[in-house]
């Protein structure tokens, strides 16, 4: 299934949808309404999805997932909870952070097993590496950010995978996906070079 690209008003309500869904759990609130499923319907879609948060900047949790059950609002909401507040590598986000925090969303295309590295566009695809229990995983802008070739993002992800950096070689599997990137100051992710 062809999954089609989200419109600007759909990706305007994504991210006032996950900042709510933050400001509510910070105040103590009751969750925001689900969006109208008539005027925003690609965010009925079941996807995987990611959800970044930055502060001045730097990068201040980072949570995803590549299983599409339920439709992508609710992927968001769940991700973006816990990017802000079970992120392992941050403490959880406070009310005081909330004003500075820059909200990004990956929206996922599903894996597909690379048979060959020549599949791997630097820029376009994000890349799932894995072996026995092991696996890691780097979005498509990061590999831009950083300026790195395939070769690197390869190795880059093994490494976040905890295999040695040469494991894309040598017996892991290679997955890699596409992903729609859209920030709050950055609705239709012309930043990025992804898709």
């Amino acid at each position: 299934m062809e999954i089609q690209p989200l419109t600007v008003p759909e990706r305007r309500e994504l991210l006032v949808h996950a900042r709510a869904v933050l400001e509510n759990r910070l105040a103590g609130a009751a969750q925001r309404p689900d969006p109208d499923p008539t005027a925003f319907p690609g965010l009925q879609i079941p996807r995987g999805a990611f959800v970044t948060l930055h502060l001045r900047g730097r990068l201040r949790g980072c949570i995803g997932t590549f299983r599409a059950r339920e439709p992508l609002h609710r992927v968001v909401r769940e991700m973006a909870l816990s990017a802000a507040f079970h992120d392992p590598r941050f403490r959880p986000v406070s009310s005081a952070e909330l004003d500075g925090l820059e909200l990004e969303i990956s929206a996922l295309t599903p894996l597909v097993e690379v048979q060959s590295i020549d599949e791997i566009v630097v820029g376009v695809h994000g890349l799932y590496i894995s072996r026995g229990y092991a696996s890691g995983v780097l979005l498509p802008q990061v590999a831009v950010e950083y300026g790195w070739d395939r070769d690197e993002f390869l190795c880059r992800t093994c490494e976040k995978a905890g295999l040695p950096d040469d494991a894309w070689r040598n017996g892991a599997t290679i997955e890699r996906f596409s992903a729609e990137v859209f920030s709050e100051s950055d609705l239709e992710g012309g930043k990025v070079t992804c898709k």
